[in-house]
């Protein structure tokens, strides 16, 4: 993978051909989805495939396989210690080098590449290395043809520490009246505050029981579009248990089928 000189001339990076983040209530199936979504995106035969996982839980990589050794976040504490006793000449090496510091947090595969944002360790905002690292992260992902985001619960992240230009928000919920309100409310604060380059924005109901009439005048109340139904789906919950990653489950698994509709819905509206 090639990243730009930072000492080169400063371009406009380009963004990726698609970038996709699963956001919602805490606890709906954020990082099934990103996994049942990038498995299929793996089948289309896309080979620029970068997964972000932005949730402190870092649940993600389990579902693929993988085990982090290294997170964006103990990049952020490494910036931090050096930053408090470096000079103006050491603070440009600093940034200069973050590149290469966030590729050694940079899971690859033959597949696919992943990055996880784990948890920082120091309290407290440090705006600068937050940019910094903001920046870098977008660099990165413009090496990619699709980056797909496994938020935190809420929007936080979207808007100000992980990716300003989210093209594809996916809201994530159940058939809960809690779990739709709060899409409701992530739905109107990413419209209001314009924090995302929205070029769709979609509801997923997840672990559907039942027929999805049923439920229809409840999701309606949101205000969203429907992206696509998730049925309840065993092999799930027997992969789970079993702790096997979920990238490897059938092709046949309902789940992973509502899964491959739903992206296909949402690609008519990327750019």
């Amino acid at each position: 993978m090639v990243i730009p000189d930072p000492e080169s001339e400063v371009q406009t990076p380009k963004m990726p051909n698609r970038l996709i983040a699963v956001c919602g209530k805490g606890g709906t199936g954020k990082t099934v989805l990103t996994t049942l979504l990038a498995k299929r995106v793996l089948q289309q035969g896309e080979r620029k495939l970068l997964v972000i996982d932005a949730d402190p839980a870092m649940s993600l990589p389990s579902t693929f396989g993988l085990e982090a050794t290294k997170t964006v976040s103990q990049v952020r504490e490494k910036l931090i210690r050096e930053a408090r006793s470096a000079g103006k000449a050491e603070k440009q090496r600093i940034a200069y080098s973050l590149d290469y510091m966030l590729l050694e947090a940079l899971i690859e595969t033959e597949a696919f590449s992943m990055l996880v944002m784990g948890r920082p360790d120091s309290l407290g905002c440090y705006c600068p290395v937050n940019e910094l690292l903001r920046d870098g992260i977008e660099t990165l992902a413009a090496n990619f043809g699709t980056v797909l985001m496994d938020c935190e619960a809420g929007i936080e992240q979207i808007s100000r520490q992980v990716i300003r230009s989210v093209d594809t928000p996916i809201i994530v919920s159940d058939v809960s009246a809690r779990g739709l309100q709060t899409a409701s409310v992530i739905k109107k604060v990413i419209e209001s505050h314009k924090i995302a380059n929205c070029r769709k924005l979609g509801l997923v109901i997840n672990r559907v029981r039942g027929n999805e009439q049923d439920f229809a005048e409840l999701v309606c109340r949101t205000g969203l579009e429907v992206s696509g139904w998730i049925p309840e789906d065993e092999n799930i919950t027997r992969f789970d248990m079993e702790a096997r990653p979920l990238l490897h489950l059938p092709n046949d698994s309902p789940a992973f089928v509502a899964a491959g509709h739903i992206l296909s819905k949402l690609e008519t509206g990327t750019r």
